[in-house]
């Protein structure tokens, strides 16, 4: 039977210009990077980790499916279409 996917939440920061990394599916994860390409770099070696460490998986797993939901606010302008 498949896993189930682990929904990740990534809002970006626009203080710290970083996408922030939490999930309520993966106990302990906080992290954050300044782009969504280094932010899954670093989730794929922490998620597992976590994973493992808090008993969710065990035996470490080749595949860990994400669902990684990005959030950023922003204003846009109005402009002529091209």
């Amino acid at each position: 039977m498949p896993m189930r996917a682990f929904a990740i939440h990534a809002t970006w920061d626009p203080d710290a210009k970083v996408w922030v990394a939490t999930s309520d599916d993966v106990p302990g994860l906080a992290t954050e990077a300044e782009t969504v390409e280094r932010l899954l770099e670093k989730l794929r070696v922490i998620v597992p980790e976590l994973l493992e460490l808090n008993g969710v998986v065990s035996n470490h797993p080749e595949e860990i499916p994400i669902e990684l939901l990005t959030q950023k606010h922003f204003q846009l302008k109005a402009g002529k279409a091209a």
